[in-house]
């Protein structure tokens, strides 16, 4: 290597994320139920966030804000569905939204998306095991 030659150094490729493991018991304390989206609605000068009202089976509906608005740019598409959600959560105020739940769903880097939806004849209320 002359003076005007720098070493070539390999890039540092950062070690995968690892979540920490949890116990058995911490994971018995989520409760997951199928939930009925009643109406879907997006949040006003928000990029991503829906706001959902949804039966849980329970005395009245819940509000759930969900950062789902890129996959659906017609939210009224998601009234009906039954999806699954995390019902036990505390409640969150998201652009002055309190969110009550969260829902399930998966994506993949490259953008695929995909709601977590049970078979039709899982009632609203139903709990996961």
């Amino acid at each position: 290597m002359n003076e005007n030659q720098q070493p070539i150094v390999p890039p540092v490729t950062p070690p995968p994320v690892v979540n920490p493991k949890i116990t058995y018991d911490d994971f018995a304390k989520v409760e997951i139920k199928a939930g009925k989206i009643l109406t879907a609605e997006k949040i006003p000068e928000t990029d991503k966030l829906l706001r959902l009202t949804v039966d849980f089976a329970e005395s009245s509906p819940r509000q759930i804000v969900s950062g789902i608005s890129m996959y659906f740019p017609e939210p009224s598409t998601l009234i009906g569905k039954t999806c699954m959600f995390v019902t036990n959560l505390e409640p969150r105020m998201l652009k002055g939204f309190e969110s009550n739940g969260m829902l399930f769903a998966l994506s993949t880097p490259d953008g695929n998306f995909s709601l977590l939806e049970p078979n039709s004849t899982i009632p609203a209320g139903t709990k996961a095991k």
